[in-house]
């Protein structure tokens, strides 16, 4: 089967070279296998480094997205593409060997609609091997098991998600509106119509993650805003771990409101900031007990997380209260009903 890898990229001129090595050193058959890198007006040159890539390269395109974000580029090259399955990577990762080949094995073996492997992050540097590990554990990401899981297993939503052509032809591309959590929306979007997700940790790659405080703030901010976004449109997918963050942002600020005016607000700040610390440091010490250099680190990280992405979540419900939306996507009519296994 062949098999159509898309890369969106924007001002990825430090990963973009190893991405597209690693795709290029795949095993399988290179005949089956269409590269299309779609640049969303990139100013780093980036693009001239994947036209020298190309050079002389058959099945790989250099397209412009003009809509720069990921989901217009995703939609582009969905559009684009004459593979059979189609798997999407991103530009900040890099790919073993044999990541086409397993994930082929999968989507075939197990009938699931959608497929992925795990999230490994990697950094380099200090602070990025600390945000690597923080994002490798329950207590920093959450209940996303995409990140940590050991086992294949269906799941909520997968990282790099390989799919037949067909499931975009039932349920639609990625939502354009949505800059961050596009993957998480196209997932939740399968799962309403009864579709499958599997992730399985022999479909290996590398992600190479934030490398500042500042910049990981910002990502993980993001993901706490357009998340409400995503849960407007999917009210049926909220769980209640998603407002764990919001809740503890919103009740550390409005102790710490409190505590110069009431006793209340003292004791429950420091209920609230003490547990918080306590777990997080026992955690940091748990997760660090093999890299003694990043234990100082690790605190940070995790605070940095869970402020940004419980600020972030807080912020989108201020931004997007009372502005709901029809649910314009709707299952194609190709003969596909929820509930049945798209062939």
């Amino acid at each position: 089967m062949k098999v159509s890898l898309l890369i969106a990229m924007h001002n990825e001129a430090e990963y973009i070279e190893r991405c597209l090595a690693s795709v290029f050193a795949q095993d399988y058959p290179s005949d089956k296998l269409e590269i299309l890198v779609l640049d969303g007006q990139s100013t780093d040159g980036s693009w001239g480094i994947v036209e020298r890539l190309f050079e002389g390269r058959s099945n790989s395109f250099l397209l412009d997205n003009p809509g720069i974000t990921q989901s217009a580029g995703w939609n582009l090259g969905i559009a684009r593409s004459t593979g059979d399955i189609i798997g999407i990577v991103s530009a900040h990762s890099e790919l073993a060997p044999d990541y086409v080949t397993k994930a082929v094995e999968t989507l075939q073996r197990t009938g699931a609609d959608l497929i992925g492997g795990p999230m490994r992050a990697v950094g380099v540097g200090n602070v990025a091997k600390a945000v690597s590990l923080a994002t490798s554990t329950p207590f920093g990401v959450g209940g996303a098991r995409f990140h940590y899981t050991q086992r294949e297993e269906e799941v909520d939503t997968v990282y790099m998600g390989l799919c037949r052509r067909e499931l975009y032809t039932c349920i639609g591309g990625f939502d354009e509106e949505m800059v961050r959590n596009q993957d998480d929306e196209l997932s939740y979007r399968l799962l309403k119509y009864g579709g499958r997700i599997v992730c399985n940790p022999e479909i290996r790659s590398q992600y190479y993650n934030r490398s500042t405080f500042r910049s990981l703030c910002r990502q993980y901010f993001q993901y706490g805003f357009w998340k409400v976004r995503v849960l407007q449109r999917h009210p049926r997918q909220i769980r209640s771990r998603q407002f764990v963050p919001p809740a503890f942002v919103a009740a550390l600020g409005c102790s710490a409101l409190l505590a110069p005016f009431l006793d209340v607000g003292v004791i429950l700040l420091a209920l609230v900031g003490g547990a918080y610390i306590i777990v997080n440091i026992l955690t940091s010490l748990w997760v660090g007990r093999r890299n003694p250099i990043l234990l100082p680190l690790l605190p940070v990280t995790f605070a940095t997380l869970h402020l940004s992405y419980g600020s972030g979540f807080l912020w989108g419900l201020l931004q997007w209260r009372g502005n709901q939306f029809q649910d314009s996507r709707q299952v194609a009519e190709h003969g596909h009903e929820p509930g049945l296994k798209i062939d």
